[in-house]
């Protein structure tokens, strides 16, 4: 058995994977040798994940034969992805005891750390850091940077830990266009390297030139495996990667709102607003006024503030009060609560959509968006399920209605949570990177069914994202952060 194995890193023999008693990998067969370099290519749910988490052996669960080199088994595998921020940041947010310190602030693991695990900083430390311009975040902590600026962070820790094999998960996302194109360079340069990697891609467009061979997954089966010429060539393997989309439906009529808006006057008026966090200037010079029939884009670099901005007209940070914000014709601090605020807002993030409880249907997740609660503690009724229901089938999810919701595709929960936020018919709605970590037909969905709404309901979109080309038709006003002397100007066009 050794002498197959001898000019091979990897093999994978029959391995099946089963996740939460659905199948998630089915009878994988693959090997990877020496001197290629592989993408592994498929939509949401194809099962990619699993694959990568077998491989690197965070997940011991599956049956089949998996087989790794000495070499591998001494140099290891390093395995980039966004769950590994998420569950970094969760375990610095267990560690916060900022309510026991005088200051009342626990600044967390800085990137530092996290990247030198202890290590003093070598000559490749600094290279990696002023390659990727990483010295303005260097001593932030993990929870107070962005989710751009983290990638960067987890890179650089994998790349100096030197692998035998570097799985990278979607590496460009989250990253503004400047960092997506140093993102490009760098990941060029580690194909050329000794260094072996797998790339996880949703979409053909993704797979790097430097790639050499493509493993096709669909639903959890292998729907091809060649070199990348060939499987590019594929015209089956095009077409189940850019399905048709589905028909979207009638919206529901608007549910009843418990409370009046202002005639005449802008929903949002911000004017010379400024944050700031210690010496760490975010916002400033600000003003933004968002009127009934306007849809908004929010455009700039990771760091530049955009989400502080989203933060202060959603009731979440403190930092607005004492400003000149009026939301919904009320000026800001004049006896409001938070939740009077929220009420008004309809919310989709990536974080959201990793916070949600294990166990809910996908009707259930969306009946908790008339609450605004993560998880269903309240009593609910007909009228609530109905609505529900209505904006699932609007949407072209009516086959999903009674499905867990953990069980759906990235994609698909994504769509469920765009129902969420429109249950209780919300003035705003906030897009933050609603199509990141998609696949090109999920994005192409979420645009199409924002546009929907913005067309057919009296909601204003709010919509967040870094990447060109991804901005729904809807859109007449972009605010872009433009770097100044400052830091950043919020710059406003109108189309």
């Amino acid at each position: 058995m050794a002498k197959h194995y001898t000019s091979g890193l990897l093999e994978l023999r029959s391995i099946s994977l089963v996740y939460r008693a659905r199948p998630a990998l089915r009878d994988i067969h693959w090997r990877l040798t020496l001197g290629q370099q592989w993408a592994c290519l498929g939509p949401n749910g194809a099962g990619k994940t699993s694959l990568a988490k077998i491989i690197s052996r965070q997940a011991t669960h599956f049956s089949g034969e998996l087989w790794r080199s000495s070499e591998l088994e001494k140099a290891g595998v390093a395995y980039v992805c966004f769950e590994q921020a998420r569950a970094l940041c969760e375990q610095d947010k267990k560690r916060d005891d900022s309510e026991f310190r005088a200051d009342a602030s626990d600044p967390g693991t800085a990137v530092q750390s996290l990247i030198l695990n202890g290590r003093h900083p070598n000559k490749a430390f600094k290279y990696w850091v002023e390659r990727l311009h990483m010295e303005h975040f260097l001593h932030r902590g993990l929870r107070f940077i962005s989710t751009g600026e983290m990638r960067k962070a987890l890179l650089v820790k994998a790349i100096l830990s030197q692998p035998s094999l570097l799985i990278l998960d979607s590496p460009l996302d989250g990253l503004d266009l400047c960092s997506q194109k140093e993102m490009q360079i760098i990941i060029n340069e580690l194909l050329q390297s000794r260094i072996t990697v797998l790339m996880l891609c949703r979409q053909m467009e993704d797979v790097p030139a430097g790639i050499t061979h493509v493993l096709v997954l669909d639903n959890g089966e292998v729907l091809g495996c060649d070199t990348r010429e060939r499987v590019f060539a594929n015209t089956g393997i095009k077409a189940r990667m850019d399905p048709p989309l589905p028909k979207l439906r009638r919206l529901p009529p608007p549910s009843l709102r418990p409370y009046a808006l202002p005639v005449g006057k802008p929903l949002l008026e911000l004017n010379n607003i400024g944050v700031q966090y210690g010496d760490l200037t975010v916002l400033h010079n600000v003003d933004w006024t968002l009127s009934v029939g306007t849809h908004c884009s929010i455009s700039g670099p990771n760091g530049c503030g955009k989400t502080t901005l989203l933060s202060l007209i959603t009731g979440d940070n403190h930092k607005a009060y004492g400003q000149d914000i009026t939301l919904f014709g009320i000026r800001r601090g004049s006896g409001e609560s938070v939740w009077d605020i929220k009420q008004k807002f309809g919310q989709l993030d990536t974080q959201l959509q990793l916070s949600f409880a294990r166990g809910m249907r996908a009707l259930e997740v969306v009946v908790s968006g008339f609450f605004d609660t993560i998880g269903l503690y309240d009593e609910w009724g007909d009228t609530q399920r109905n609505t529900a229901e209505q904006w699932l089938c609007a949407l072209g999810m009516a086959d999903y209605l009674h499905e867990s919701f953990d069980a759906l595709s990235f994609g698909l929960q994504r769509m469920v949570l765009l129902a969420r936020a429109m249950v209780k018919s919300p003035i705003i709605l906030i897009l933050d990177e609603p199509t990141l970590g998609l696949d090109g037909h999920h994005r192409k969905l979420m645009l199409h069914a924002i546009d929907h709404i913005a067309k057919n309901s009296d909601t204003q979109i709010i919509f967040v994202s870094h990447s060109a080309g991804e901005t729904p038709t809807c859109i007449n006003q972009h605010l872009s952060f433009e770097p100044s002397d400052d830091g950043f100007e919020l710059l406003t066009r109108f189309t």
